[in-house]
């Protein structure tokens, strides 16, 4: 507290009463700054009360001085989306200024923060000059724009992203949505801390009602913008959270080519977060992403296969992808000899025929006379897949072996246990056991060493 000893004070007789305000006195003025959050009052000269007068005898100047700083603060310069906080700030100022008022009337001393506290509400309220211009904001600079690291630091490029975010409003135009889903496609196309910087803007949520749009352009957009904004990991929650999931799959079905493929791809990267894969099959994925494997372009088919393969962890979406038919283009697929999706098709099937429906599904297609084909004249690495494919069809089914021994499949298993990398004559070497066990009539049904999860592992 400030020392009264030695100061020329008036006394209350000689110096002018300024007007009381009913329900303020200093208990209440100073209990008011210790808690700012109940208004001066009965409750507040109550409280101030009950905790004594150590209490309000321990309140100073520095107390002030703290709602000043705070003040300065919100005063001062700020991230742009800070702007909006501007008329909480104002009415803290006001409410300081209220308070400093109460302190001249009632002290003996004259100071100039009521002046202070004038002038940091004033600069609360007034917008400041650092905060962008977005009307000034033409998001066609975009495409000629350089957004190299260098060329295009993120306080150059944030006023493109509030524009961008801006323009995806509700009310706004459908041009402009469009346009703004195209740029935050190009924004995210390249750099992760763009990405980042447009994950934290509000664009996630404003781009996930254009994934139903009517608007084919506007649809492939927002899918493909997604899609980039997932590449970094930590955006991938936001997506979700927002609700993407079954908008992106509604995408996959109607959308175009391009917003299909990229839809798949979408789903892939979310469901790197493991309950996400549940998710994604009870939304409806399986079917439009098996569709794609017949119909889809030979980057859509590598899409979905990897998709596929993905969410095929969880058992209930094995059983969706066999309801869906996808054993046949997988089949199929397997024939199709260096596009890349040869392989990728006998991993989905190994993995499809870890369920029992999944090796009834295979051998109905013809499965095992085309993965024995592919060990005879495939390329060495098609030979490893299709093995693996076999040693989960035949682990668990006398059967099965009886049909690879038919389809004579032990003499290119005999080459390839001599010949193979270290992991296909690992697999040929287990699988001719069992079917060497075939011919001496072991028989039955029995689970494969390590099961499933050991003739997939890698």
């Amino acid at each position: 507290m400030v020392s009264l000893a030695g100061s020329q004070i008036l006394s209350p007789k000689q110096r002018p009463c300024a007007p009381r305000r009913p329900g303020h006195s200093m208990r209440t003025i100073r209990s008011a700054l210790l808690h700012p959050d109940s208004p001066p009052g009965p409750s507040s000269r109550l409280r101030a009360a009950d905790e004594g007068d150590s209490d309000i005898e321990n309140l100073t100047d520095s107390v002030i001085d703290f709602r000043l700083s705070e003040l300065a603060a919100t005063a001062g310069p700020a991230h742009p989306a800070a702007v909006a906080k501007s008329s909480s700030a104002n009415a803290a100022a006001t409410e300081m200024l209220e308070l400093s008022r109460d302190f001249s009337d009632y002290s003996s001393f004259n100071s100039d923060i009521s002046g202070e506290l004038e002038r940091l509400a004033a600069a609360a309220a007034t917008p400041r000059s650092d905060a962008p211009d977005l009307a000034a904001v033409d998001l066609n600079d975009l495409e000629s724009m350089d957004l190299s690291a260098d060329a295009a630091p993120l306080d150059r490029v944030e006023p493109f992203v509030l524009a961008c975010v801006q323009a995806l409003g509700p009310d706004a135009a459908p041009d402009a949505r469009r346009t703004a889903a195209a740029r935050i496609r190009l924004l995210a196309k390249h750099r992760s801390d763009i990405r980042e910087l447009v994950g934290v803007s509000g664009a996630i949520p404003a781009l996930v009602p254009l994934l139903r749009s009517t608007d084919p352009v506007a649809q492939e957009n927002a899918v493909t913008a997604l899609l980039n904004l997932s590449l970094e990991e930590r955006n991938r929650s936001a997506i979700t959270a927002a609700g993407a999931i079954k908008p992106l799959v509604y995408a996959l079905r109607t959308g175009t080519a391009s917003a299909k493929q990229n839809a798949a791809c979408a789903l892939l990267s979310l469901s790197g977060i493991e309950e996400n894969r549940a998710t994604i099959g009870a939304c409806g994925a399986v079917a439009p992403l098996v569709a794609l494997l017949s119909a889809g372009s030979t980057r859509g088919k590598k899409d979905a296969l990897t998709t596929l393969y993905r969410l095929c962890s969880a058992r209930r979406n094995k059983e969706r992808a066999v309801s869906a038919g996808a054993v046949v283009p997988l089949v199929h697929l397997i024939g199709e000899r260096g596009t890349g999706t040869s392989e990728k098709a006998m991993v989905v099937l190994a993995s499809l025929a870890s369920i029992a429906e999944g090796r009834d599904a295979v051998v109905e297609a013809g499965g095992i006379p085309a993965l024995v084909e592919t060990i005879e004249d495939g390329p060495a690495r098609e030979k490893e897949f299709a093995v693996v494919a076999l040693l989960q069809l035949c682990s668990e089914c006398s059967s099965n072996r009886a049909l690879l021994v038919r389809e004579g499949a032990i003499p290119p298993l005999v080459a390839l246990s001599q010949s193979g990398s270290a992991r296909a004559k690992h697999k040929a070497e287990t699988l001719l056991g069992y079917l060497r066990e075939q011919r001496q009539g072991g028989g039955g049904c029995r689970a494969g060493p390590g099961g499933a999860a050991t003739s997939m592992a890698r």
